[in-house]
């Protein structure tokens, strides 16, 4: 599951240390080192109908084709994990409840509200997404881990709610 714990931020850091502190990362699947891996064994398998023409003119038609094909599952790839590089930080102490959300090349975007008003709602079938997870409490309802799996989602809303029981 892709939530872990995280630090909490220097802005909060005068309260002491959270009751819960959570960084919610979507999952990706291929590592660095399958991304090389699969680039490798789709060039050689997309070249392979090129060895029975090397030499020719037609070689050299299909050439370009081919190297585009590559390029563009690389650049597709790339693309992905760039659109994937977020993650949302989520603190809970007793008297203040925080969500950070990163993306790349956006400021961060926080929500604050007192743990005793705030709410935490699954919208099974009216989201954007199966199960969708907010937070309602403060000037505004907040989603939250929106990348991630409707299981997580759910186990997610369970361990908040016990933790605002909690508090």
């Amino acid at each position: 599951m892709p939530i872990t714990t995280a630090a909490p931020s220097l802005s909060t850091s005068k309260r002491g240390s959270p009751q819960l502190s959570l960084r919610l990362t979507p999952y990706k699947s291929l590592t660095p080192e399958g991304f090389v891996w699969f680039i490798a064994v789709t060039a050689t398998l997309i070249s392979m109908p090129l060895l029975a023409i090397i030499g020719t003119s037609v070689f050299w038609a299909l050439l370009p084709f081919v190297v585009l094909a590559i390029w563009a599952i690389w650049t597709a790839l790339k693309r992905s994990w760039r659109d994937m590089d977020l993650y949302e930080d989520v603190m809970i102490w007793s008297d203040l409840i925080r969500v950070e959300r990163h993306e790349r090349k956006r400021p961060p975007r926080d929500w604050e509200a007192n743990p005793y008003w705030v709410r935490v709602q699954i919208h099974p079938k009216s989201g954007p997404v199966p199960d969708y997870l907010t937070l309602k409490g403060g000037p505004r309802e907040v989603e939250l881990g929106a990348f991630l799996t409707p299981a997580e989602r759910v186990a997610l809303k369970d361990q908040l709610e016990r933790t605002l029981a909690d508090l």
